[in-house]
């Protein structure tokens, strides 16, 4: 199995990593899998009022995020391969931006896919993001950080939020072809595409775990203490669950998340997704 690294972009290259005991060109052929990232309309434009529960529209200035490790394995974890190095993306630029591309894979389902979200070093690539943006990523030991402004009538919010925990997606699934479908499927000759979607609403649902979560920001502009238009993490973190009259706040399984800080900092590890809407089980790394 080879890496391509003319994909037309230094940050692909950059990352792009081989393992061995990839399959080699037997009967079955081989093919190629190249990954993308997005994040869709509501980080490069905006969440719009009428797509929360409360009016408010809430724009993106900055959604930085690093990307690492995705893997591309089978049911019985032969891994065939798996990207090295990571990048720094800012999800504000428009269009989807090119990750990692793998060659010569075998021809096969390949089942278990994954891909990390996790603190950025010395060494991550930049797309889009700035020297000084890896820098505060640096310094902060963050995963994610995000700059936004939040709006209703004349009253307006800003967010500037940075979380560290790292999430492993794994057991990823999307739909490809009109059928959900685990993982990738390498073709002999052909080239499977994969977005991993990176959901900017997901900070303001009002369920960790729920399907039917709704959108919300006026339990986050509410918590805005000494109201100098900023809400930090601390102003959430002062606010307990039970307080909170609007929405459901439901916890579900998850552990020791009393209040919105933690909820959101909880949100903040299920961004990750798969194919546009498929799912990826978010887990430690």
């Amino acid at each position: 199995m080879k890496i391509s690294r003319a994909m037309g972009a230094a940050a692909w290259a950059l990352a792009a990593g081989a393992l061995a005991g990839c399959g080699d060109d037997g009967a079955s052929g081989a093919g190629r899998v190249e990954f993308t990232t997005w994040g869709e309309d509501y980080i490069e434009q905006e969440i719009p009022a009428a797509d929360l529960e409360d009016g408010w529209s809430i724009q993106y200035q900055k959604f930085l995020f690093v990307l690492r490790n995705v893997t591309v394995a089978d049911r019985d974890g032969n891994v065939g391969a798996r990207m090295q190095g990571s990048i720094l993306f800012d999800h504000t630029k428009a269009g989807p931006k090119p990750v990692v591309a793998f060659d010569d894979l075998e021809a096969k389902p390949w089942e278990s896919v994954s891909y990390e979200i996790g603190p950025a070093d010395a060494d991550t690539a930049l797309d889009g993001a700035t020297e000084a943006d890896r820098a505060l990523m640096i310094g902060a030991g963050a995963s994610v950080h995000i700059e936004a402004t939040a709006r209703k009538g004349d009253v307006e919010k800003r967010l500037d939020w940075t979380f560290s925990p790292a999430t492993r997606y794994a057991d990823c699934k999307g739909e490809k072809a009109g059928k959900e479908t685990d993982g990738v499927l390498v073709t002999n000759g052909g080239t499977d595409t994969v977005e991993l979607t990176i959901h900017g609403d997901h900070f303001f649902y009002d369920d960790l775990q729920a399907a039917t979560a709704a959108r919300r920001f006026a339990p986050i502009a509410a918590a805005d203490a000494d109201d100098d238009g900023a809400v930090t993490l601390e102003e959430l973190a002062a606010v307990r669950l039970v307080a909170i009259d609007e929405g459901t706040y439901g916890t579900g399984s998850a552990g020791n998340v009393n209040d919105l800080g933690a909820f959101v900092t909880a949100l903040s590890r299920t961004l990750g997704h798969f194919r546009g809407e498929g799912e990826c089980v978010s887990v430690d790394p």
